[in-house]
């Protein structure tokens, strides 16, 4: 699964609370803790403004929803079924998006405990993860929400020491395919939500106090002794 992540560059010369991904710019200050629930960027083509990065809620409302609290439990798609369900078949077909993130976090099982691991590619500052987005109009006087979720899939090698998923990180050449509204060629989609080769990441054991959603900074990416 995917249920924290880090975006913390690369960053405007001019303002350090400004995260650039695609050549675009948003208001941001970068966070190692980023959590379900929360605001955060997400690329997209919009069919009325084009590719653009903005804020949406992590956790995914199906447009049908009665409350948006469902959006909790949202927070993943599984590749294996993500063209079928019904939360998120409408949004695969037309409403794909691009995650932006500096690295994801993991925890490996170890007798009683969990002990986080943070997640990088070997070459790459910032990558994106495949999403899907979608918009709840509001229900009894609520406003409308526009949130997304993360697509995971089986864990490469280097993941499944940790976790038997992953997110689906995307080859920047698959980008546009990925975002493109007007295709609709499923099957085609579908091989795109592969493991990421394993032999490209890599994975540090890191302090637990990114356990806490409340703690944040650079300390918690740090390595400690595995």
């Amino acid at each position: 699964m995917c249920g924290r992540y880090a975006i913390y560059g690369p960053v405007s010369r001019k303002n350090r609370d400004t995260i650039r991904f695609l050549e675009q710019e948003i208001a941001f200050g970068p966070t190692y803790n980023a959590a379900p629930t929360q605001k955060l960027p997400v690329y997209r083509i919009h069919p009325e403004h084009g590719g653009e990065l903005t804020l949406l809620h992590w956790g995914l409302i199906p447009s049908w929803a009665k409350e948006a609290t469902i959006g909790a439990r949202m927070i993943n798609a599984r590749a294996e079924s993500v063209a079928e369900k019904p939360a998120f078949r409408a949004a695969f077909k037309r409403r794909r998006c691009l995650v932006p993130m500096s690295g994801f976090y993991e925890w490996k099982k170890a007798g009683d405990r969990k002990g986080p691991h943070f997640v990088q590619l070997l070459n790459a500052g910032i990558f994106a993860a495949a999403g899907l987005y979608e918009v709840w109009p509001g229900k009894d006087g609520a406003e409308p929400i526009e949130s997304y979720t993360i697509i995971t899939t089986d864990a490469n090698a280097l993941m499944a020491k940790l976790h038997d998923r992953m997110p689906v990180v995307l080859h920047e050449r698959d980008y546009a395919a990925w975002l493109d509204p007007k295709n609709e060629k499923t099957d085609a989609l579908q091989k795109l939500l592969e493991p990421y080769p394993a032999e490209e990441m890599r994975a540090c054991p890191i302090s637990p106090r990114v356990n806490n959603v409340r703690n944040d900074g650079a300390e918690l990416i740090a390595p400690v002794g595995a």
